[in-house]
């Protein structure tokens, strides 16, 4: 059951529930969930269907509404990092065949909101939209390398079976070793954690204070890549997020970033 007081948690805890597993819901397994009496969440259920961010079901329950996917277009217009880092996607998909995106990191979820493509048969397990995991990948350890220290060591506590198991150390502190030397390197290589077959490369997108905001990766087959290609791969991948995060200080975009 979850905790909420004021009008405006209990709006966002409805919406919180909607997950890629659960992504509809009756009304009383939402009281179940949130511990609100049925009048006061068929009071918000109402705020929320006529705001178009809930749709409901005939006899059944809740959906999502329209109203997200209009947000989603407007994000995709105005956030300043999808704009910043749009040339450096479609440089990078010229130069490699496979999958260049960059991710927003809020929270505790890494979430891409812009690619493109070159690979004719793209293959990605997380498309535009679906949060990938933490402790998987090369974007995940990109972004947890740059956080400051007490989150990073709270944040790899947190998911050290999926470090451990994705190879880069067996205790929390072969972990941190190597998140180190992640952030030396300023980026960061996986291969077949997140999507059999494919390796990933990926950089930090750093705001003003040195902290993750994001990060900028490539994926292609492992079969087609050369150590040459993986080297130059690499060295492309973080000069361009070092190029964004320069974008994104700039006084124009620094306020929205």
């Amino acid at each position: 059951m979850t905790s909420v007081s004021g009008s405006g948690e209990r709006l966002l805890a409805i919406l919180g529930l909607f997950s890629e597993d659960h992504s509809e819901w009756t009304p009383e397994d939402m009281m179940q969930a949130l511990g609100f009496s049925r009048p006061t969440l068929y009071r918000y259920l109402k705020t929320l269907k006529d705001a178009g961010y809930l749709v409901s079901l005939p006899q059944s329950g809740y959906t999502l509404g329209p109203r997200v996917t209009e947000l989603d277009f407007l994000m995709r217009r105005s956030d300043p990092l999808i704009a910043a880092a749009d040339p450096h996607l479609k440089a990078l998909a010229e130069a490699f065949v496979g999958s260049a995106f960059v991710l927003r990191f809020y929270g505790q979820k890494m979430l891409c909101v812009a690619s493109e493509v070159s690979a004719p048969e793209p293959r990605s397990s997380y498309p535009r939209g679906r949060p990938m995991p933490i402790g998987k990948g090369a974007v995940s350890r990109a972004i947890v390398a740059f956080l400051p220290p007490k989150e990073r060591a709270a944040l790899v506590s947190d998911y050290l079976d999926a470090f451990v198991t994705s190879g880069i150390g067996t205790t929390k502190d072969a972990v941190l070793t190597e998140l180190k030397h992640i952030r030396r390197d300023r980026v960061a290589t996986a291969h077949g954690e997140v999507t059999p077959g494919l390796v990933g490369v990926a950089a930090p997108i750093l705001a003003g204070d040195s902290t993750p905001i994001g990060a900028l990766c490539l994926s292609t087959e492992e079969a087609n890549l050369t150590k040459d290609q993986l080297a130059a791969l690499r060295d492309s991948i973080r000069d361009r997020a070092e190029l964004i995060s320069d974008a994104l200080a700039q006084p124009a975009t620094r306020a929205s970033a």
